[in-house]
């Protein structure tokens, strides 16, 4: 019986022994991949890659999403943001990134042989096919976060960051839409559809950790994070030196760009508001057109706060200025006998509007600058509408 038991912990210290040697063979990197040229590679990326002696590195990837999914356009608008964590050959995946032309930096992980175990353990439960799949979140639960939060379990301790880059960037506070607007500068449309859709949600005052949602922005906290009085980076290794924005498109020209655009529909209403206010009646045909776009983007908000689960989509103070009652004017003005309902909505509005803009400076979101000029647009709209209304030498609303 004696012999028994001391075969049994003969093997099981032989066992340990070689877990804990091959543990000591596996280097483990924290891989961060600098933006990219589409829309949704302009924060970047971030992997783990842990290289086992005798199997070579795998790739820990939790960034994948599959485009040809039914409905994924539909279901990603409405929340429905289903993305995968895979486990894929180390060599192809960083392959990909670099004939793309991206900056690749590793940072080895300073972990003792249990918590690579721990860490390794964790990763493949990760990818198993009941749980790979996972809800992913813009700011909050992504490529970048939760490999991230494995790292700290495997620590067993919090990591503290260092200071990330947008601390030291002239916007101010920090916020998630100000990082966006920093990496996404190039792309004015992109960023002007993201404040058109995202609230309030985004705008509050966020920690350093927080910050961590933009892989670019987690690479530069890395290398003086610390865990428990130690460092979590051993030595950091750039994979592909080149410049941080060399795979991103360069700026997009100011005049094709979402304020000029704007400016330009400003200056229509202004002209057609002269032009009405003198002759004493409205151009039906731009008013339908203006108030069309902005009632049509009303309804897409409407879909974003009521019925999307993102989680930053409500409340967005936008809604003030476009919702589905913008379409009035777009219908009403053709129809004669709706004129008195069609000023008293537009009169309703310009005191909205006015509200709206008088308020905005103490309202918890930030705007995108292209918005004034529209709303400004907006605004002489309704005027127009309701000064050849009541004045007394007024010939009609239409023409």
């Amino acid at each position: 019986m004696k012999s028994a038991r001391l075969i049994i912990l003969t093997v099981l210290t032989v066992l340990a022994t070689i877990v804990c040697r091959a543990q000591s063979d596996t280097t483990i990197y924290f891989v961060n991949i600098y933006p990219g040229h589409n829309i949704y590679e302009l924060e970047g990326h971030s992997a783990i890659i842990a290289d086992i002696k005798g199997r070579g590195p795998v790739a820990y990837n939790f960034g994948v999403f599959d485009f040809d999914a039914p409905n994924f356009v539909y279901r990603f608008v409405k929340g429905e943001t289903d993305y995968m964590a895979v486990a894929q050959p180390a060599e192809p995946f960083l392959y990909h990134y670099t004939a793309a032309g991206r900056r690749i930096v590793a940072h080895e992980l300073n972990l003792d042989a249990n918590q690579k175990k721990d860490l390794l353990d964790r990763l493949n439960t990760n990818i198993r096919p009941e749980n790979r799949v996972y809800r992913y979140n813009y700011v909050k639960d992504n490529c970048a976060t939760r490999p991230l939060a494995a790292v700290e379990a495997s620590l067993g301790d919090s990591i503290i960051l260092a200071p990330a880059l947008a601390e030291s960037q002239s916007f101010a506070p920090v916020t998630f839409r100000n990082i966006m607007r920093w990496y996404h500068r190039n792309y004015p449309w992109y960023q002007f559809g993201i404040d058109l859709a995202l609230g309030s949600g985004i705008d509050y005052p966020i920690t350093r950790r927080e910050m961590a949602f933009a892989p670019a922005e987690l690479d530069g906290m890395l290398p003086g994070a610390q865990a428990g009085g130690k460092k979590v980076v051993a030595k950091s290794i750039v994979l592909n030196d080149v410049a941080p924005d060399a795979a991103i498109d360069g700026p997009t020209p100011w005049l094709l760009g979402p304020m000029s655009v704007s400016l330009l529909i400003l200056v229509l209403a202004v002209y057609f508001t002269l032009k009405d206010i003198k002759r004493g009646r409205l151009t039906r045909w731009f008013d339908s057109i203006l108030f069309a776009l902005l009632g049509l983007t009303g309804c897409l908000l409407t879909f974003l706060i009521f019925v999307s689960v993102h989680e930053a989509t409500s409340p967005n103070w936008l809604f003030a200025w476009l919702n589905p009652l913008c379409l009035i004017p777009t219908i009403f003005i053709w129809i004669k006998k709706a004129r008195t309902f069609l000023v008293w909505y537009q009169m309703t509005n310009f005191v909205v509007l006015i509200a709206l803009c008088v308020a905005w400076h103490w309202l918890p979101q930030s705007a995108n600058p292209a918005f004034l000029p529209l709303i400004g647009a907006e605004m002489l709209r309704s005027f127009a509408c309701i000064y050849i209304y009541f004045h007394p030498k007024r010939t009609k609303i239409a023409s």
